[in-house]
């Protein structure tokens, strides 16, 4: 029951204070809302309250070691001073040659009256003598003391008295014209009295002077923490802000990343968390920008491949349904014709195919290149013997090989070296001209022709898929608009490039240029 009393009455008061004004009132201020979302606040607030228990807790400890220390102190001070009073009054009690009862009276509170006059410099503020409990005596005297000393004498302080020798109490003296309590020692011990026989004589002092120097070292103290628990909230909040700056500066810049603006970037200074979170957001925010941009850019490739696939296709589809169409209602030889142009655009379709899926490979980086250490000039040499053997009569092939050896992939170095020559053949009037270098760790291939040239709004987009400068005669020749963009993409993945030369009506040169070791790539 005490402790469901206990716990009840603990709600009740929680329910007052948050019913309250004042809490009200904070609640809904702008000091409480600005806490609750700064973390720098939040940490000032839990630093600062911290520290204050810290202080609270070092000035009790401070407090608690003073005050005993100087009670300590005093207590030993007043014992001995009382000793020296409890000894002089019994001096004067053993030399009285007061006989009558009124004499004894009259010479005790003489007494009293002298030892109180000189213990009040250590002191002392008040006295009482009592007659002890049990006294056999036969001459009476009354009991010196006034209505303090009779509520600061315990029946526990007179029980130890008995036992001998000077005893000490603490006290609280309260003051005569006020309800203030300071604190105090009651010494007592038991003298005697010519013919009265045995006394309690009191000597009470007073430590309110003690009290006060101790009050005045706690108040100096509680002065000197004032300016830090008033400037530490403040040095910690503006700490904590400058230190969180990264933090905040990293909040806005992901917001606008989660807009969409994946180009913000976090200025990133020194090495420390901080920094290392920065680095961490600005690589991230790369990270996702190079993603959704190769994304865009494969939706881009899958959009233009089925575009360019389906216009191509439809050429060769229509020849192929006519012909069929033809053929049902034509006669033998005819439909042997007919089938025969079936045939060569079911080939052109499926080469095309090939190589579209090739290419598309390539271009989604799904096609790696097993490389091997090759001699090019070899390679180049005998490709360029086997052209030759299928060149028109009107077209002639040369060829200027260094001796180069390169790592690459030896197939589709093949591929790139033929749809170069077959290009070339395509386009050119009498000659082509091969050549093969290699310097400072670079290869360079070039593939030269006399032919009609290619404009220069042509030029950088020639490698571009289905791209045909003389769409006609591309077609009427065989040519898919695949070549060159297969080319590119050959030297791209063995770390090069690929460019041309043309001055229309005079011919064109390409040149292919890439590393011979793949380590040399750049």
């Amino acid at each position: 029951m005490p402790a469901r009393e206990h716990n009840f009455a603990l709600s009740r008061l929680i329910r007052v204070l948050t019913a309250s004004r004042p809490w009200i009132f904070l609640r809904s201020s702008q000091i409480v809302h600005r806490i609750r979302h700064s973390l720098s606040a939040k940490l000032a607030v839990a630093i600062t309250l911290s520290a204050l228990a810290i202080l609270l807790i070092f000035g009790i400890i401070v407090a608690s070691q003073l005050r005993s220390s100087m009670f300590e102190t005093r207590k030993d001070a007043i014992l001995a001073d009382a000793s020296l009073r409890f000894s002089a009054a019994q001096s004067v009690f053993s030399s009285s040659t007061a006989t009558s009862p009124d004499q004894v009276q009259e010479s005790a509170r003489g007494a009293l009256t002298s030892l109180k006059a000189s213990a009040a410099g250590a002191g002392a503020t008040n006295v009482a003598l009592l007659r002890s409990e049990g006294s056999a005596a036969s001459l009476r005297i009354n009991q010196i003391e006034d209505e303090q000393m009779r509520l600061l004498v315990t029946p526990e302080m007179r029980q130890a008295v008995t036992q001998g020798g000077a005893q000490w109490q603490s006290v609280g003296i309260t003051a005569s014209d006020s309800d203030k309590v300071s604190p105090g020692i009651l010494v007592g011990t038991q003298v005697q009295l010519p013919r009265a026989g045995t006394h309690e004589l009191y000597i009470l002092y007073s430590l309110a002077a003690d009290q006060s120097q101790v009050d005045v070292v706690l108040r100096v103290l509680a002065l000197s923490a004032l300016p830090i628990i008033l400037t530490l909230p403040i040095a910690v909040y503006a700490l904590l802000h400058r230190l969180l700056l990264p933090v905040r500066l990293t909040v806005n810049a992901a917001t606008k990343a989660a807009e969409g603006n994946l180009d913000v970037r976090v200025e990133v200074h020194g090495a420390d968390e901080m920094a290392a979170l920065g680095r961490a957001f600005n690589a991230m925010t790369s990270s996702l920008q190079d993603t959704i941009s190769r994304y865009d850019e494969l939706a881009k490739l899958q959009q233009r491949f089925v575009s360019d696939v389906s216009h191509e296709l439809r050429t060769p589809t229509a020849v192929i349904l006519a012909e069929c169409q033809y053929a049902l209602g034509a006669e033998q030889a005819e439909q042997t014709a007919a089938l025969e142009v079936i045939q060569r655009q079911g080939k052109r379709m499926s080469r095309m195919t090939e190589e579209m899926l090739t290419l598309s490979r390539m271009e989604r980086g799904q096609t790696q290149l097993a490389r091997e250490e090759t001699d090019l000039t070899e390679l180049v040499e005998v490709i360029c013997e086997d052209q030759q053997e299928l060149l028109p009569e009107h077209l002639t092939l040369r060829w200027e090989l260094e001796p180069v050896t390169a790592e690459v992939h030896q197939d589709m170095m093949i591929r790139l070296v033929i749809n170069l020559l077959n290009n070339a053949v395509r386009y050119a009037k009498s000659e082509i001209l091969v050549t093969l270098t290699c310097q400072h760790g670079t290869v360079t291939l070039t593939v030269s022709d006399d032919g009609m040239g290619i404009e220069p709004e042509h030029q950088k987009r020639i490698f571009q898929r289905f791209y045909q400068v003389d769409g006609a005669r591309a077609r009427k020749s065989g040519g898919l608009g695949l070549g060159l963009a297969m080319c590119d993409q050959i030297i791209r993945q063995h770390g090069g490039r690929i460019s041309v030369e043309s001055t229309p009506g005079e011919g064109s040169r390409f040149f292919v240029t890439f590393p011979a070791r793949q380590e040399e790539e750049t």
